[in-house]
């Protein structure tokens, strides 16, 4: 009789290599589960978000752990859970991730109420129940056949088990299984494209780590359902026609919970594939919308918005077809308009704002999101251009090849933009999207807070700055006049492209009146305007 092993208590040790197993199980199953994403946008994503969001509940907890003196032995359950749950709370990708995010905190929720004295194996059903409850009420409009249905139908199995922790997460584990074989007959898309749900596959993998952790028995690797089978491929590559938004929208935000509750409603009226999750004043908000300015206005109205991640997903329908190359953009950029631009020009972006620029970690976690095997940066600062260094740094000990291009201004990245060719080689496509960068003048106006000295002279709180290349060249007391000095000295030196963005405080007229000076005094220059949206400067000007 072959021996059985003893199951491992539940406690810290158990949740850190709860933890490990998942993530290497993601791991490897990660291309599979990307394989069969259809729903509920085909962008062959979600095996990559679900690590990712493992990645960083990961990295939470073993920071937590490394600051025990004694190792897990000094850590208590509800320290090890909550931390695990709260690093893929800030770390969540995509609906699948954010989703699995908040099935952890609801096992948190209970795992994480000083359980000592009751019994262990019933803690766990209960913890189950309790992360299937909480993530069905964070789905704005749950649909069965997804990870929801395979989470709930393993919470079931989990309460009717008796036995040790390592029986009920056994049953846990066996009842995902049989509600994940029955996904494509739950779910049309599913159904059609002949695999089962993606997310639910990649819930599978996770309690299967649990059950491994418990028992220190290793489920048998088993075929991803539709492995083989490619994500469907539309006619069309525009977004719109498949019936579903152009963007997805992610961002951490910092709100009381009846903000949020108006939030909700806010977003669910903007688009679909809504997911809300968190609590205690952090939440993690999620949604595909065709105006992705307008969802981050919502989330400022509600408290503050940080991490703003805006995705086109025609880059990512194209990249499910094939058509892409293994290489992506990645743009930081101040201004919900430009991000939405950048994004329709296939960028990844990352939305700062002025008093927040992003740190080393939020490009890190930019580059790895982009999942491509070479990823061009584009800072889009100078402030930014050592964290964007590091960044890059991180992401090529992982094994993504990396190229920062100095860009300094938003124009310079458009610029760079506008020149990038997924198709040609990474090295031609670095040189070119840098001379094109390197080519731009920029500009920029800004209105001075307090009285300093510039290389223009003093100026007083309130005056128009015109800022060339970074530094102050003219200072005026208003914007349309100071604008049009500024162009005069960009233009002195020739040119044959303007590029206007406007700021949200910038008057209706300045666009006109700019193009029609550009126009007067400068006939073979061609002008282009863009709308910053909220956060952007003024005014910003490029002269290529």
């Amino acid at each position: 009789m072959a021996h059985q092993p003893q199951p491992y208590p539940l406690n810290a040790e158990a949740v850190r290599t709860w933890s490990s197993l998942a993530l290497a199980a993601l791991g490897r199953a990660r291309e599979d589960i990307d394989a069969i994403n259809v729903y509920p946008v085909a962008d062959a994503d979600t095996g990559t978000n679900l690590y990712l969001t493992a990645e960083s509940a990961d990295r939470e907890l073993t920071d937590l752990l490394a600051g025990v003196t004694d190792g897990t032995a000094g850590a208590s359950l509800p320290e090890a859970v909550r931390a695990f749950a709260h690093g893929a709370l800030i770390g969540a990708r995509g609906n699948s991730g954010t989703i699995l995010a908040q099935l952890l905190r609801g096992v948190a929720d209970v795992l994480g109420d000083e359980p000592a004295g009751r019994d262990p194996a019933r803690l766990l059903a209960q913890a189950l129940t309790r992360a299937a409850e909480e993530a069905y009420r964070a789905v704005a409009h749950p649909v069965e056949g997804t990870m929801l249905t395979v989470a709930t139908a393993a919470a079931r199995a989990a309460e009717a088990a008796a036995g040790t922790v390592a029986d009920v997460a056994g049953a846990a584990y066996d009842g995902a299984r049989a509600a994940l074989a029955e996904t494509p007959g739950q779910l049309a898309a599913l159904g059609r494209a002949g695999v089962v749900d993606a997310g639910g596959c990649g819930l599978v993998a996770v309690l299967g780590a649990l059950w491994q952790a418990l028992s220190g028995r290793e489920p048998a690797p088993e075929p991803v359902r539709g492995r083989a089978v490619p994500v469907p491929k539309p006619a069309e590559p525009c977004a719109e026609e498949h019936g579903g938004p152009a963007y997805e929208v992610i961002y951490l935000l910092e709100a009381p919970e009846a903000e949020v509750d108006r939030l909700r409603t806010r977003l669910d009226s903007l688009g679909d594939s809504l997911v809300v999750v968190g609590g205690d004043g952090l939440w993690n908000v999620h949604v595909h919308v065709d105006d992705p300015g307008a969802a981050v206005e919502a989330a400022v109205v509600a408290g503050r918005p940080y991490r703003i991640r805006i995705t086109h997903f025609g880059d990512e329908r194209r990249r499910a077809r094939g058509e892409r190359s293994q290489r992506a953009v990645v743009a930081v950029v101040q201004g919900e308009g430009l991000a939405g631009l950048c994004g329709e020009a296939g960028a990844t972006t990352v939305l700062a704002r002025p008093e927040a620029p992003p740190a080393v970690a939020e490009l890190a976690d930019a580059i790895r999101e982009a999942h491509a095997r070479e990823v061009v940066l584009l800072p889009n600062g100078a402030e930014l251009r050592a964290v964007a260094a590091a960044a890059a740094q991180q992401a090529r000990a992982e094994g993504v090849r990396v190229a920062v291009i100095p860009t300094r201004s938003e124009v310079q990245g458009l610029a760079a933009l506008a020149v990038h060719d997924p198709d040609g080689t990474f090295d031609e496509d670095v040189v070119a999207m840098t001379a094109a960068a390197g080519a731009t003048r920029y500009g920029e106006l800004a209105v001075a807070e307090r009285q300093s000295f510039t290389s223009a002279g003093i100026c007083q709180a309130g005056d128009v700055l015109g800022l060339i290349d970074g530094d102050v060249a003219v200072i005026g007391t208003a914007l349309a006049e100071t604008a049009e000095a500024v162009l005069a000295r960009m233009l002195g030196s020739g040119g044959e492209l303007v590029t206007l963005v406007l700021g949200p405080e910038a008057p209706e007229e300045l666009a006109d009146r700019l193009e029609a000076y550009v126009q007067h005094g400068h006939l073979a220059v061609d002008t282009v305007t863009y709308q910053g949206g909220r956060w952007s400067a003024p005014l910003l000007i490029g002269v290529e």
